[in-house]
């Protein structure tokens, strides 16, 4: 290879090898809502749908060493935004989730797919999600994530990686409630 078509064969492997390597992400964005068609990981079927009551209780766990990688609905992973995995919610979407330990409550901008190990795991949060939500050091903790329809400002702070703000801790005789029940599901 010399002068021209040695560069312009250069510069087209490094567009081809940035196209593999995840380069073209899609924006961040909450439009269009992607809901996906059922998939198989590790011999479990997901069934991905709208789900605008979805109220679970479960573990989460955080995930952060993929940086860079791109999310299932296309966007760039950046692990120190406050952002996270479900198998089944639409991508994006936005959940609340509780520590049932200490009553924190976050939002957060579902925008993977995820996570597909451990029993009863229900959401893999970013490494920022779970420093927001307090449970960075433990790796899981129980939880309650329920699908909410947050107000713009929240929606444009988290499309930004910015927490969504303070929110109050939920009290402890709800707690209290929600670990019993945790319990009674074998969880």
């Amino acid at each position: 290879m010399t002068g021209r078509t040695g560069a312009a064969s250069v510069l087209g492997l490094a567009l081809a090898l940035s196209a593999c390597a995840g380069g073209d992400y899609r924006p961040v964005r909450d439009v269009p809502v992607r809901i996906g068609p059922p998939y198989v990981v590790r011999g479990v079927t997901y069934v991905p749908a709208a789900d605008p009551g979805y109220d679970m209780l479960g573990y989460a766990s955080w995930y952060g060493s993929e940086s860079g990688n791109r999310t299932a609905n296309g966007e760039r992973f950046r692990p120190g935004w406050v952002t996270a995995a479900h198998t089944s919610l639409p991508l994006p979407s936005y959940v609340e989730v509780t520590a049932l330990d200490s009553g924190r409550t976050i939002v957060v901008r579902v925008n993977d797919r995820g996570p597909f190990a451990g029993k009863g795991r229900v959401i893999d949060l970013s490494r920022g999600a779970a420093e927001q939500l307090g449970m960075r050091a433990q790796g899981q903790v129980a939880v309650r994530v329920r699908v909410v329809n947050p107000p713009e400002k929240v929606r444009e702070r988290l499309r930004k990686g910015k927490a969504a703000g303070e929110r109050p801790r939920v009290p402890e005789r709800t707690l209290v409630k929600l670990r019993a029940q945790m319990k009674a599901a074998g969880l």
